[in-house]
């Protein structure tokens, strides 16, 4: 009876290693490919994806190798390396160990990028005078992303944060892989559709351009520019840069910044209230020391005439002035009054307590505040709060939506 061989994952690593090292086809080789996921390391070290129209390997090439490059490389470059094909023992990985890099020309994607940048702009698409400003305070914030990711939870923590109980209405889209463009753009068209929304955010995590190239679609760049409403595009990193970007109204570094620049902060949006109250009451406190001043003079003049009908005559035009101004002061401070109450109830209909009293509730475990059924399970003690009290409960069983 034969016996099995048994290694260990290191020594079958360092076999292979060797296997590959020693194959002489696979040393000394030129590759030729496409750069992505392109990322130079603190060390100096060049780390990437080479890639092709249907394979892909890792690549890395060492800061001593790379100190000779007479060029800087870049997602969507195409070069052809110099190396040996190797095996990363540590993780099992196989790639190619680059020793030279040679420029060969932008790739495909990032051509079919510049020409339908190229397009569009001719069409007046990113005309920077059709952009949109961005409401003051907004009813409620449209938000086109993926519902699971920590983009979504990430947006509305920052949004709360600044103006607790405004409304954000999720469209969810798939963010990535064929036919997201079409998916993305139907959410852009129906929020714009929404009565209860004023500004729309279309919004995405970081990823290679492979990966946001669904917001390099010319479907997608045509609903955000024929959209009504104000669009924010909050698409990967701040280093990240998409078509969306040129054709919204506004551009956010991150979805995280995009929820700050939305979504105002309440006490500033307060405190802009009573700037204005002060304002209004010093620019009528003004005036009406203007017309007093103009009655003082108009009424030393009439003590300098002494013909009595001239007197009765500049006494009439001093009561009608009265009226017109008393008149005018009245419709001045309804006119301020009504904007200043007309802001209060938008901000006091933002709050927490009138969401409530819409019949929305609050529901925490412990002190930490419950936003997603994963965040429970059976038997939990939860507080539910409603706007006039709260109540203790214990959940029987979770349900998830698809459920």
């Amino acid at each position: 009876m034969s016996t099995r061989l048994t290694l260990t994952v290191e020594e079958l690593n360092e076999y292979v290693r060797k296997s590959l090292a020693g194959d002489p086809m696979l040393r000394n080789l030129s590759l030729r490919g496409e750069i992505s996921n392109f990322k130079r390391h603190v060390s100096g070290h060049l780390y990437f994806t080479l890639k092709d129209e249907n394979s892909a390997i890792q690549c890395a090439m060492f800061r001593t190798a790379a100190i000779g490059l007479k060029f800087r490389p870049a997602d969507g470059m195409k070069v052809v390396l110099r190396g040996n094909v190797g095996l990363y023992v540590k993780t099992g990985s196989y790639q190619f160990y680059a020793d030279g890099m040679e420029e060969e020309g932008l790739g495909d994607i990032h051509l079919r990028m510049e020409a339908l940048k190229k397009k569009l702009q001719a069409e007046g698409l990113f005309d920077a005078s059709l952009k949109k400003p961005l409401p003051l305070l907004p009813m409620g914030v449209g938000i086109a992303t993926s519902k699971t990711g920590a983009v979504i939870h990430d947006m509305t923590r920052v949004g709360w944060r600044r103006h607790p109980g405004i409304p954000f209405y999720l469209y969810p889209v798939s963010v990535q892989g064929a036919g997201a463009a079409k998916e993305i753009a139907a959410a852009v068209e129906a929020l714009d559709r929404l009565d209860e929304v004023d500004v729309i955010i279309v919004a995405r995590g970081g990823g290679s351009l492979e990966d946001l190239w669904e917001f390099n679609e010319e479907v997608l760049a045509r609903a955000i520019f024929n959209c009504q409403k104000p669009v924010v595009s909050a698409v990967g990193h701040e280093t990240d840069f998409s078509i969306s970007d040129f054709v919204a109204d506004l551009r956010a570094p991150t979805p995280s910044a995009a929820a700050e620049l939305v979504v105002p902060q309440r006490e500033q949006l307060l405190q802009t209230v009573e700037k204005l109250q002060t304002r209004t009451r010093r620019a009528c406190e003004m005036t009406l020391a203007g017309y007093a001043a103009g009655l003082s003079e108009l009424s030393a003049r009439i003590a300098r005439q002494t013909p009595e009908r001239q007197f009765g005559v500049i006494a009439e035009r001093v009561q009608g002035l009265s009226q017109r101004l008393t008149l005018l002061y009245k419709q001045v401070l309804e006119q301020k009054a009504r904007a200043l109450s007309e802001l209060s109830l938008r901000i006091t209909a933002a709050s927490p307590r009138e969401t409530l009293k819409r019949g929305y509730a609050i529901v925490r475990r412990g002190k930490t505040s419950v936003q997603s059924v994963t965040m429970l399970k059976p038997d939990d003690l939860i507080t539910i709060t409603l706007a006039d009290g709260s109540a203790e409960a214990k959940t029987l069983r979770v349900l998830k939506e698809d459920e």
